[in-house]
């Protein structure tokens, strides 16, 4: 995370919140992040949640709180990022879930570009 420029994170949506993996992950580089002079400063983070039908937006808005507190930048795309399934595979099926990450993944590229030319 250090050495990136750009940092995705994602969790599935388990009872409205992110996996456990995930909030160990957030918890843990948050501190080092603060301890260190803010490491992730000005770095570009994106967010991207999948749930089976509602319930995404705290698990969203939880992992950009994260990268906001840690001085990030957030690129914004034609939707929230949320995809919707619930087996395996569903979320492949999400047209307008892809068509949202498309846009994200072209923001944030563009964002990379101009920050790092």
């Amino acid at each position: 995370m250090v050495q990136s420029d750009g940092i995705i994170l994602g969790s599935p949506t388990y009872f409205s919140m992110m996996t456990s993996e995930l909030k160990a992950l957030i918890d843990r580089a948050g501190y080092v992040n603060r301890s260190n002079n803010g490491l992730f400063r000005r770095k570009v983070g994106a967010a991207i949640v999948v749930a089976r039908r509602t319930g995404a937006m705290p698990t969203f808005d939880a992992i950009n709180h994260f990268f906001l507190i840690s001085e990030m930048i957030v690129p914004g795309s034609s939707y929230w990022n949320i995809g919707v399934g619930l087996k395996e595979g569903d979320a492949e099926k999400d047209a307008e879930g892809i068509a949202t990450m498309e846009t994200l993944g072209k923001n944030m590229a563009w964002l990379l570009k101009k920050l790092n030319p």
